[in-house]
């Protein structure tokens, strides 16, 4: 069975069809949509020579054995949060099916080749990004704070996931899974306006930014809006309002690359005739360099404090989670890079602002490259997100190459 970069286009467009609806992919893990592409996933490789399991946290894994247990790891995720986009994630498990496809039909590989689709990549529905290579990598270190995490109809994390059969207490123990893996790959659409910006297909990610994630709680004072003088109020909002401005120069002070995000507020008591007494801000901020993220969070934490003795406010911050920048392995970039001119005739290497698995098979010490495929107008997590067909076709034959190319340095080493 050759190659056939066509048919990923036309099983994405099926997955789309079957998990999607007006307002875009559905695909929220620990929800019965999600279960319901997992179930199609494992049709497709139904009939080779490639064997199926589920590990302890959720991750589905599709093993083609070879002569040696030593193992090249091609993943993705399929999960996606609400009226997401078709490509983001499930292409990069399609495209590994293809790849398998095309290797069980030549027989038994020299070495053993793994698909993993992710548990949870997304974190959208608790919150938690990373879940199941998290777990897998070992670095999953947060599982009392787990515990107490609840969606927004109150269902708590451990009670979502053990209707999918996983035990909280067990998700660890994923970590035997990536034993006897020598390198990692994966593909995924760009999510940014780079590569179109450039007028290319195809790119290399060097790695993924660094991400300091933090609840910044500013406390005031509850007041009648209608009674209390301006110059009297302790009013939180104003706090989280000046610090949501301000990141922006705080961004272009520490340089290029940086980026910071003020992604939601929530206040209380939240109604109309009365001063805000509390507001909870939700803060992102980014960097491939690890000097320049903790640039970013001093900076920020800085002006905090500077913003609540201006409106007599109480600030507290919270880590909600982080991930120190990953630089990928650059004998495997190479490979990228030659995998993809030779598809492409042209390629360029780039950093990656979003976060994806890869970097935590990269924190477990295995061997990572990931490649971008353009995304029209850089738009993801939207239903408007698209890449041409023979920009996804380009990018599967990309990624075979690659997986060809490691699988011969490792025969021959």
């Amino acid at each position: 069975m050759p190659l056939t970069p066509s048919r990923t286009v036309e099983e994405l467009r099926e997955l789309r069809e079957l998990t999607g609806n007006d307002d875009g992919a559905q695909r929220v893990a620990w929800t019965d949509t999600w279960a319901k592409a997992k179930k199609w996933l494992s049709g497709k490789l139904a009939g080779t020579e490639v064997e199926e399991e589920t590990d302890e946290a959720g991750n589905q894994w599709f093993t083609l054995r070879g002569a040696s247990d030593r193992a090249l790891l091609i993943g993705g995720h399929i999960d996606s949060v609400p009226n997401g986009g078709w490509l983001d994630g499930c292409l990069n498990v399609l495209a590994g099916v293809e790849v398998l496809r095309r290797l069980a039909e030549e027989g038994e590989p020299p070495l053993t080749v793994r698909l993993v689709n992710w548990a949870d990549e997304e974190g959208a529905r608790f919150g938690r990004s990373l879940f199941g290579s998290s777990a897998a990598a070992g670095s999953m270190s947060d599982q009392d704070e787990l515990r107490l995490r609840k969606d927004a109809d109150g269902v708590t994390l451990p009670d979502a996931i053990a209707a999918h059969g996983v035990d909280l207490d067990r998700a660890l123990d994923a970590r035997k899974q990536l034993e006897n893996a020598f390198a990692y790959l994966e593909l995924h659409i760009e999510q940014g306006p780079v590569l179109e910006s450039m007028d290319l297909p195809l790119g290399v990610v060097l790695g993924t930014f660094g991400v300091e994630r933090h609840l910044i709680t500013w406390r005031g004072q509850a007041a009648h809006a209608g009674s209390t003088p301006m110059d009297t109020r302790r009013d939180a909002l104003a706090g989280a309002a000046k610090l949501a401005l301000e990141i922006r120069p705080i961004a272009a002070q520490v340089g290029a690359g940086a980026v910071c995000t003020s992604g939601g507020v929530v206040t209380k008591p939240g109604i109309v005739t009365s001063v805000v007494e509390t507001a909870e801000q939700l803060l992102d901020q980014r960097h491939l360099d690890a000097g320049s993220l903790a640039e970013l969070l001093r900076l920020a934490k800085g002006a905090s404090e500077r913003f609540a003795q201006e409106e007599d406010l109480e600030v507290e911050w919270a880590r909600i989670w982080s991930i120190e920048p990953i630089l990928f392995d650059a004998e495997l970039i190479d490979l990228a890079d030659e995998s993809i001119h030779e598809v492409a005739s042209t390629s360029h290497r780039l950093p990656s602002g979003p976060l994806h698995d890869a970097a935590e098979v990269a924190r477990a010490g295995i061997p990572t490259v990931m490649l971008f495929v353009q995304s029209l107008r850089g738009l993801s997590h939207t239903k408007l997100e698209d890449t041409k067909p023979e920009h996804l076709e380009l990018a599967v034959q990309a990624l075979d190459r690659l997986a060809q190319k490691v699988l011969e340095r490792e025969r021959s080493a």
